[in-house]
């Protein structure tokens, strides 16, 4: 949730009495009585939280669990390395990276007054205000800003990234510090600058740079100084406030660079090089660290308002549109797809083949095309020459219902980390990316699509977004990420491009069932997925915007049939192969041919059953001259025979024969007589059969054994493929059984780690956070003592594998070489070889 939407008395409430339980949390205020100490470090802020609170940081920075830490110690440590400090700031939203912006730049430790000068300035912001505590609140969290509210301290990796330097300049635009830049100055050029400056000459440096520092920070005394400045001064510093704050300039400066350089208003970094301290920007920007601080998250402002049931209707119809797509694609490759490239992928020319055949743009094919492959419902089929086909999940998936189908279409959507917008572009080493192609993976998609439709649910019903607005709510909420090679505005474009071609949106607004797809409130991590029952509620939501499939069509005597409405499964399929698809929309309309025909009766079916077949599907009568089409071809198929010799052509009509053998258009099969009703050919069967059903005659295959050779529509399929997995971005979300496992651990090792121990006499003294030492004797002497007393024992232990670890346990037996004992550090009954202990010290006070 963005800063600016939280809400205000919580955020009030957090600050007051400390983020997550840590010490301190006063909010400035004077007469808040007695104080906690505030924690001397992230280790000790950390032990000072409660349970839900270790779990929240682990839920925010789930990198930090992998492996689970062995105490708060080795957290601490975790949570300030650079790679997991990076990513934690790359998931700030905007306010949220200013404040800890505003902290790299402040004092360390900073009291909570500072920081709030920093954002608001010297005017205040109610805003700012109001925001803050809850910014505050989520950096402690996430371990980035611990201590008390008098003493804020930013994490010193976090201030390493974000501190301004030479070579990385702070997005604050602010340059370094008096002392930072005057360190390597020599010390008479200090004093000359004092005495510009009218203050007292001294010969100690430290003191020399905390009165220039003190003349800086001092409002008076600087508006006073700057009175006295030329204007072209004055202008010199505009150009240079807000950042970038370095300049250069010659071996003889102008004259009001030339007096700032002698007031100390800019300092010499090199010898062409000045910088503007930091305490002189501040004063000149009224104290504010950022030009713009943005507290509260830009709205999604609406650009069209619809009737819901207007937009239900539209994404309906689409939906339709996107089962039709996917259903006519795989028809399309049903007996066997292009060829897969070596590299992977899809040709560009078989991908504008298949967006010919789809009627649709070639950005769109591939669109479809990698929906089909992350529902696993396409994929190759690992042959020698390797080729795109259906996989039996596509059998599968074409009987369910037609809502459910298109809800695993939305699935796999959502959840895929293929991004169908890339194809076409070029990767890092200039190769063209290629639909169904290797390289199309991209983390942030399932996130970026996740966010995309839930501030859309987060709209009024029926309401379209602006997009420049949705696209300013996504920068606003991870703006690290933003830059010239940043993907996520242009995956925010597509996915708004895609939901619409799918059906979730209906008319730019969010539809019914898509709103279901999103968890309650309207979010959901795209970690973690969409849910089945999820995608059965999205279902659920679009059954009844569906029209009801028909089980009859409107047979016409110009040899066409019209389907009112999308027709019944087997219905659709028998349809299919009997005639051709001529137009789609509304209703779908069928052409009959002599090939269409032809391809029903190579599929086994006899003219009787496609008789019988239309005049049981068939509204009206069936017209005479489609049956006669289907008698005519009838008549003839099957009348010629094609098998392999290398190929042969054998009919009981000789005259038959003699009239192919003297046809001119049959010389490139180069057919010669074996024999008065068989003809031999030079050319494979498929071949033979192409040239003579073009002559148009209907030849029918033939088997080894003499039979004719039935085609099926689906005998094309792949072996058994599951979808391909999303790559994720970073470690899994972790769940609460496994956060509550880890929280226990962590806080058992901690106690096992910082438990107050009995210095024994003749134990050798164990190194800051290592494992006791005793002798064997001795191990085994405080062990039987332990069990005697009911006391227990600090011990260092190695596993099998050679791990040390520090546990807390309760003796309860000793016997034959082992010590059955109740480990606090596991919370539970455990033997141990007394080999593997390196050594025992007793507990000042017995935890249990």
């Amino acid at each position: 949730m963005g800063t600016g939407e939280r809400d205000q008395e919580a955020h009030v409430s957090e600050a007051t009495t400390g983020a997550g339980g840590e010490a301190g949390g006063e909010g400035g205020s004077a007469d808040s009585g007695a104080r906690a100490p505030s924690p001397r470090t992230l280790a000790e802020a950390l032990r000072s939280r409660p349970d839900a609170s270790l779990a929240a940081l682990l839920r925010a920075r789930p990198d930090l669990l992998t492996p689970v830490p062995n105490d708060l110690t080795q957290l601490a440590t975790r949570a300030g390395t650079r790679a997991s400090v990076v990513r934690a700031l790359e998931r700030l939203d905007q306010f949220a990276l200013q404040t800890a912006q505003a902290l790299a730049v402040a004092p360390d430790p900073a009291p909570y007054p500072v920081l709030l000068a920093l954002l608001a300035g010297d005017e205040g912001d109610s805003a700012v205000e109001g925001a803050l505590p809850g910014a505050l609140a989520g950096l402690r969290e996430q371990a980035l800003v611990w201590g008390s509210d008098e003493q804020l301290r930013l994490v010193r990796t976090a201030r390493e990234l974000l501190a301004p330097s030479p070579a990385h300049p702070s997005p604050t635009g602010l340059g370094p510090t008096v002392a930072e830049a005057t360190a390597g100055m020599s010390p008479g050029r200090v004093q000359e600058i004092l005495r510009t400056a009218g203050l007292s000459a001294t010969h100690d440096p430290v003191s020399a740079f905390a009165a220039l520092t003190s003349l800086f920070t001092d409002r008076a005394r600087m508006s006073a100084l700057l009175d006295t400045a030329p204007p072209e001064a004055l202008a010199v510093l505009d150009r240079l406030v807000w950042g970038p704050p370095y300049g250069e300039v010659s071996a003889d400066p102008a004259p009001p660079v030339r007096w700032l350089r002698d007031h100390g208003l800019l300092l010499p970094t090199s010898a062409r090089t000045v910088v503007l301290p930091r305490e002189v920007a501040l004063h000149l920007r009224a104290g504010r660290a950022h030009r713009a601080p943005e507290p509260v998250a830009p709205a999604v402002a609406p650009a069209r308002e619809y009737r819901p049931q207007v937009v239900d209707s539209a994404a309906a119809g689409q939906a339709l549109t996107a089962l039709t797509m996917v259903e006519d694609l795989l028809a399309e490759w049903n007996e066997g797809g292009p060829a897969v490239l070596r590299a992977g992928g899809l040709s560009v020319r078989d991908l504008k083949r298949t967006a010919a055949a789809l009627d649709t743009t070639e950005q769109t094919a591939a669109f479809w095309l990698e929906l089909a492959y992350a529902a696993g419902l396409l994929a190759s089929d690992g042959e020698a020459e390797e080729r795109y086909a259906p996989t039996p999940a596509y059998d599968d998936w074409l009987d369910l219902p037609p809502a459910e189908r298109w809800s695993r279409l939305a699935v796999a959507w959502l959840t895929a980390t293929r991004t169908p917008g890339l194809v076409g572009g070029q990767d890092a080493r200039a190769r063209t990316l290629a639909a169904l192609g290797p390289d199309l993976d991209r983390s942030p998609a399932p996130e970026v699509r996740h966010r995309v439709l839930a501030l859309l649910a987060r709209l009024p019903e029926g309401t379209a977004p602006d997009p420049e607005t949705l696209l300013a709510r996504l920068r606003w909420e991870h703006p690290t990420r933003t830059g010239p090679d940043d993907l996520r505005p242009r995956l925010a474009q597509w996915t708004l491009a895609e939901a619409e071609l799918l059906g979730v949106t209906g008319r730019g607004a969010l539809a019914a069932h898509g709103r279901a797809l999103l968890a309650p409130g309207g979010d959901t991590p795209s970690r973690t997925g969409v849910t089945p029952l999820l995608g059965l509620a999205a279902a659920a939501a679009l059954a009844p915007h569906l029209p009801e499939p028909v089980d009859h069509v409107l047979l016409q005597a110009d040899l066409t049939a019209v389907a009112p409405g999308p027709l019944r499964r087997p219905l659709a399929a028998t349809l299919n192969v009997l005639a051709d698809i001529e137009s789609k929309g509304g209703a779908t309309v069928y052409r009959f041919t002599p090939a269409s025909v032809r391809r029903a009766l190579d599929a086994g079916q006899a003219a009787s059953d496609l008789h019988a077949f239309l005049a049981a599907h068939s509204a009206t009568p069936v017209p005479q001259p489609l049956s006669y089409l289907i008698d005519d071809v009838a008549r003839r198929h099957g009348h010629l025979r094609v098998g392999a010799a290398s190929a042969y052509v054998r009919c009981d009509d000789d005259a038959l024969l003699d009239e192919i053998v003297a046809d001119k258009r049959s010389a490139g099969l180069r057919l010669r007589r074996l024999a008065p009703t068989v003809l031999a050919a030079q050319a494979d069967p498929a071949a033979l059969l192409d040239g003579l059903r073009a002559m148009g005659y209907a030849p029918a295959a033939e088997s080894a054994e003499g039979d004719v050779v039935i085609h099926r529509a689906d005998t094309r399929r792949t072996p058994p493929r599951t979808a391909p997995a999303p790559v994720p971005e970073g470690p899994p979300l972790p769940d609460e059984t496994l956060l509550g496992a880890a929280v226990r651990a962590i806080r058992a090792g901690d106690e096992a780690a910082t438990v107050v121990r009995k210095e024994q006499p003749h134990a050798a003294p164990a190194e800051p956070g290592g494992l006791p030492r005793t002798t064997a004797a001795e191990t085994l002497a405080t062990v039987q003592a332990a069990v005697l007393t009911g006391s227990a024992l600090w011990i260092g232990y190695v596993n099998a594998d050679g791990a040390a670890s520090q546990r807390v346990i309760a003796p309860v037996r000793v016997e034959g070489g082992f010590v059955t004992a109740y480990d606090h550090t596991a919370d539970e009954v455990r033997t141990y070889p007394l080999h593997r202990i390196t050594g025992v010290a007793e507990l000042a006070d017995d935890p249990a």
